[in-house]
């Protein structure tokens, strides 16, 4: 019976052995999959986030969904203190009474895309990125962030607890709900702009008020050091110097009517555009040269340093010299189409110091002036006319003859002021407006010059362009 005993058991242990291997190969039915943890598992973990967490899912959007998705995504992410302050701030009682719409704009300011970690920022030290809702003209909002003391968000939020790592992004945890900034906001983030903030404050004209609660409006933002090089140039120690009355019309020329964007400048190319400030007495929108052939420029003076800082209201170009009320003489400088005109005015035997009278401040003769200005093409086209080589075969005489019949006097006369047939006395002789088949001129010889541009409005007068050199009589 042992004998059987034994005989059964060395039967039967292969079998158990071999059941038990087979038994550690297979998977269980019902083993549950490990699950990612995003960045809403983790809002909804942390205590501190719960109202973070009834925001995203009471907003418009379906936010939830959305930063439970791939990413990656940074969030910004308020605490409840936060959201009690931002409420209270705001007028509000509770979340339920936040407009929907507004607060899904509201959070997605505090989302950025890609995996931006603190350290990342710290190597920056400053400067803008962008947040996933959108602003003027519909580009994505512009956040401002600064390194210098922690890591501080559009001046008003900073990190509390940095680099909180999920599945499909990284939280920040910030102490401060970001709003939509305007464009008075971005200015007070950025201490570059303090003195464009003071600025701005001490002008007449609550230009604050104006710039913040309207527009939409693109703003050519000058740094500190461009307010300091502006300052020394006209010989002011400080802005309390400055004349609030010019002051506000100096700002206002940095200030453009709608929401436009380096990309729509560049796509121009060159050209004019008007500023919201105006030419004494009339009152006509003064004018802003533009050129991107190298950069993005503005009369000749001022470089755009950092392009598409977008607001609710507009958007900012940071630029690195202020831009003042230009003079006819600044228009012919800045624009390279009158760069032949500029050797004309400017020729060493001149007998008259054009320059010097066509800078004439508006208010004092003989300003304002109309200038009639041919284009370097206008007196190429000249040269062959006459069969020279050059500026410097015309003899003085004739030089400053022909420039005088190009400026009028003590008058600023506009496209809208001509009429056909009209007697337009310049300095040099009468010549006459001809409207039939297009604006032109007729010069004392019979010459018909087209006005090919017209309008470029000066602080001491206003440049028409023309396709051909006007004459004296010959």
């Amino acid at each position: 019976m042992k004998t059987l005993k034994l005989l059964a058991i060395l039967f039967i242990a292969p079998f158990l052995v071999t059941n038990c291997s087979d038994d550690d190969d297979m998977t269980p039915i019902n083993t549950p999959t490990p699950t990612a943890t995003t960045i809403v598992d983790l809002a909804i973990d942390t205590p501190e986030l719960s109202s973070l967490v009834a925001a995203l899912q009471q907003a418009d959007g379906d936010l939830t969904t959305v930063l439970s998705g791939d990413g990656p995504f940074t969030v910004l992410a308020p605490t409840n203190a936060a959201f009690a302050t931002f409420l209270s701030a705001n007028g509000f009682a509770s979340l339920d009474e936040v407009p929907t719409d507004i607060l899904s704009k509201i959070l997605l300011n505090h989302v950025i895309s890609g995996n931006v970690m603190s350290t990342d920022l710290v190597a920056l030290g400053e400067g803008y990125t962008s947040t996933s809702t959108n602003g003027a003209g519909g580009m994505p909002m512009s956040l401002y962030f600064n390194t210098s003391n922690g890591v501080m968000f559009n001046g008003i939020s900073s990190v509390e607890q940095a680099d909180i790592e999920a599945s499909n992004g990284t939280i920040h945890i910030v102490d401060a709900v970001i709003g939509l900034p305007n464009l008075v906001d971005h200015a007070l983030a950025n201490p570059n702009f303090t003195n464009l903030v003071g600025a701005l404050s001490a002008a007449d004209g609550d230009l604050v008020d104006v710039v913040g609660n309207n527009g939409p409006f693109t703003i050519l933002a000058p740094g500190n050091n461009a307010f300091g090089t502006f300052l020394t140039n006209n010989g002011f120690a400080s802005l309390d110097e400055v004349p609030t009355d010019i002051l506000a019309q100096v700002l206002l020329n940095h200030v453009l009517s709608g929401s436009i964007s380096s990309s729509n400048l560049v796509e121009a190319g060159a050209g004019y555009t008007t500023t919201s400030a105006t030419a004494a007495p009339d009152g006509n929108a003064l004018s802003l040269y533009f050129n991107t052939s190298d950069g993005v420029s503005f009369n000749g003076v001022s470089n755009v340093a950092t392009p598409d800082i977008v607001a609710t209201n507009g958007i900012i170009h940071a630029v690195d010299g202020v831009i003042g009320l230009p003079t006819v003489v600044d228009f012919a400088l800045a624009d390279p189409n009158f760069t032949t005109l500029v050797s004309a005015l400017t020729r060493d035997d001149l007998t008259f110091d054009y320059v010097g009278a066509l800078s004439t401040p508006n208010g004092t003769a003989p300003a304002p002036f109309t200038v009639f200005a041919p284009t370097n093409d206008a007196f190429a086209s000249l040269l062959d006319e006459l069969g020279i080589s050059g500026l410097n075969d015309i003899s003085e005489p004739v030089l400053k003859a022909t420039l005088d019949h190009h400026a009028v006097a003590q008058a600023n006369v506009l496209s809208s002021d001509l009429m056909d047939g009209m007697t337009i006395s310049t300095l040099g002789g009468n010549i006459t407006a001809q409207l039939e088949g297009g604006a032109a001129l007729v010069d004392a010889n019979g010459r018909i010059c087209h006005i090919i541009a017209v309008d470029v409005q000066a602080s001491n007068g206003v440049i028409h362009v023309l396709d051909k050199v006007v004459l004296p009589p010959l």
